[in-house]
């Protein structure tokens, strides 16, 4: 009962606890973002524990989630975009790589704090503010975890940020998208959108460097960023790899091949991630 009271960042709280995640916050370019972090490395001042230190590595994954819930209606903003079912951290709690849940800006229980307004869940979801804070909090992470190696893995908008921020940070060496919105303004032709006016559109930028891998995951049956809307894109791209998986929808079921898709990353397979692979050297 106290659970169906309580607020989506509560909501979030209380499924990171349950998995074990340790919460803390940074201040990145004048927002504070919440971090979510599986505990395989100690968090500053823990102190030395020579267990856990030898599970550390040069590798962070970073998990992004989706927009959440920007409008109730197609006019009414909602005053807490936090997303009410937060995919990639579920999928992190599969993950045994030291990883860490990134926040964006004004979500989390933060839609109130003094810099924050609703054009940044809105048409600025995806906008040079949020990026650069989102960089910054990578860049922090890094530092944190002396990672030199980042692994972006992002749902629906936390794809196209994914994209995005892999452009900014030169430690990023693999981007995996998870029914990302790779072509925003497609997507707002498809489903007769109002405009994100203040936002970046990853299908306009210039490609990624050709050694940052990209492993893009896309549903079948997928209504909300159907598999036409980012193909062309993916094709575009001479590092990406494309994964159709016919019967997965926006949502469902991801978390049944996450294992496998980490497994295949880890070992630097990209032909045994599961789905229908294709590449734009096969166009």
């Amino acid at each position: 009962m106290l659970q169906a009271c309580a607020t989506p960042a509560d909501n979030l709280n209380f499924l990171a606890s349950e998995q074990g995640f340790a919460r803390s916050k940074i201040m990145a370019a004048g927002y504070d973002l919440l971090v979510y972090q599986n505990q395989l490395e100690p968090l500053p001042g823990e102190g030395d524990n020579t267990d856990v230190a030898k599970q550390t590595s040069s590798i962070l994954h970073v998990y992004l989630e989706g927009d959440g819930s920007p409008w109730a209606y197609r006019t009414i903003v909602m005053p807490d975009p936090t997303p009410r079912s937060p995919m990639m951290l579920n999928l992190m709690a599969l993950d045994s790589q030291q990883a860490s849940y990134l926040g964006r800006p004004c979500y989390n229980g933060s839609s109130q704090d003094p810099d924050c307004d609703s054009t940044l869940w809105t048409s600025g979801r995806y906008s040079t503010r949020v990026v650069a804070s989102m960089a910054s909090g990578i860049r922090v992470l890094a530092r944190r975890h002396k990672a030199n190696d980042i692994r972006l893995f992002g749902h629906s908008g936390g794809g196209a940020l994914a994209m995005l921020l892999a452009a900014e940070v030169p430690e990023v060496t693999h981007v995996v998208t998870i029914a990302g919105n790779l072509n925003t303004d497609a997507w707002i032709r498809h489903h007769g959108y109002s405009p994100l006016y203040s936002s970046m559109n990853p299908a306009l930028q210039t490609p990624l460097r050709s050694d940052v891998g990209q492993w893009h995951l896309i549903g079948g049956r997928d209504a909300v960023i159907p598999p036409t809307l980012v193909r062309p894109f993916i094709m575009s791209q001479q590092a990406a790899s494309g994964y159709l998986m016919n019967g997965y929808t926006h949502g469902c079921c991801w978390h049944n091949i996450w294992p496998s898709v980490l497994e295949a990353l880890a070992d630097d397979t990209p032909e045994s991630v599961p789905g229908e692979r294709f590449k734009a050297a096969e166009r």
